[in-house]
């Protein structure tokens, strides 16, 4: 499958102005990284010829400079090294498709270029937390409590209005082809953490997830209410199949998701956030499903909103009651992790919500 390599043609490469570094064309090093990841035997191929990622890697040193060390980063910026560091990640799931796919899941090379990004990407999140504030919490119970009291049904922003009360029916297909991204793999990334010693914590999880994925059912599982709604437009309900209708903030989001799953240590941190989602879910579902009555879609075409709603509610309850807590006793040293997961969880929630909306009335406007 080597012949599949693409190598960045010099036509391709933006020329050089006096005193300033050539841009990178970031398209063309996306499309090189997907044939990279087909090539038989990756690490073997780059050592013996690494000037056949020499484009890509230039690409990858100038996005990690500009998007994380500079003010002003460009949204093709962070989108490049958000859609990289995805095609890595979802390697940790398994698509039913080409077995050929997963011949460099282990690569070296592929976690070399991972680790590079979450490195100076989670430095540039965690550094918009105040982290001195959540160690020196006193009460981390009462914190997560107030918290989910505050985020269970807050006041309507400017955002949720648009959604409700603007939102055409164009609009609405543009954000189930965006929200279908994580929608048709339900909950695959909880599946990740709830192996190991039998607890309460554990089987709540578990419980959390059986009810995601219908308890068994394929008929019943989440995906296949999301899957009924693209069905409804005449959509398509593949896997990843609007990948490039997917704001870079949202990316981001899912890969914050795979690293805090793949990755025991931030345990903690990854429930912290799942509780801010399961409380705070409810919320957002309320705002499309409003939408979807108000444009008199069919039942099939709204089903998945009213679903979440129904179960979110039961979820938000026993991630914070059956999971967040208890951990708040099992590791007390350590607790305020589940606050910096649940306000992390939240501020990369609505800066994601916040470009989706933006997508939505650029879609609409055209």
């Amino acid at each position: 499958m080597q012949n599949t390599l693409e190598i960045l043609s010099s036509s391709e490469s933006p020329s050089l102005t006096k005193n300033q570094p050539a841009l990178p064309n970031y398209e063309a090093a996306d499309r090189q990284f997907v044939n990279l990841l087909l090539v038989d035997d990756l690490d073997k191929t780059v050592a013996a010829k690494p000037l056949l990622v020499s484009d890509f890697e230039s690409a990858i040193a100038f996005a990690l400079g500009s998007a994380y060390q500079e003010d002003s980063a460009d949204e093709a910026t962070h989108r490049f090294l958000q859609r990289v560091l995805y095609r890595i990640n979802r390697l940790n799931l398994f698509w039913y498709d080409d077995l050929r796919h997963y011949n460099n899941e282990r690569s070296h090379y592929l976690r070399s270029v991972r680790d590079r990004i979450e490195a100076s990407w989670q430095q540039w999140e965690i550094a918009q937390i105040d982290v001195a504030a959540l160690q020196n919490i006193e009460d981390v119970k009462q914190a997560l409590r107030d918290r989910a009291a505050a985020d269970v049904d807050p006041e309507l922003t400017e955002i949720d209005r648009y959604l409700r009360e603007q939102m055409t029916e164009e609009g609405y297909k543009h954000l189930l082809a965006i929200a279908s991204f994580d929608g048709l793999v339900e909950a695959s990334r909880v599946s990740r953490i709830i192996g190991g010693a039998g607890n309460e914590i554990q089987s709540t999880l578990t419980r959390v997830l059986i009810e995601e994925y219908g308890g068994g059912r394929l008929a019943r599982k989440h995906s296949t209410y999301f899957a009924q709604m693209l069905a409804e437009f005449g959509m398509s309900t593949e896997p990843e199949a609007y990948f490039d209708l997917v704001p870079w903030q949202v990316l981001a989001s899912i890969n914050h998701n795979f690293l805090l799953t793949e990755r025991k240590r931030h345990f903690l941190r990854y429930n912290g956030g799942l509780t801010y989602f399961e409380v705070a879910g409810p919320v957002a579902y309320r705002n499309y499903l409003a939408a979807a009555q108000r444009l008199g879609l069919s039942q099939a075409a709204m089903g998945y909103w009213e679903l979440h709603i129904r179960e979110d509610e039961r979820h938000g309850r026993w991630m914070l009651d059956e999971v967040a807590l208890p951990l708040v006793d099992r590791y007390p040293q350590e607790a305020w992790e589940l606050v910096l997961g649940y306000d992390q969880e939240k501020s990369i929630g609505d800066r994601a919500g916040a470009a989706v909306v933006r997508s939505i009335q650029a879609a609409e406007q055209n």
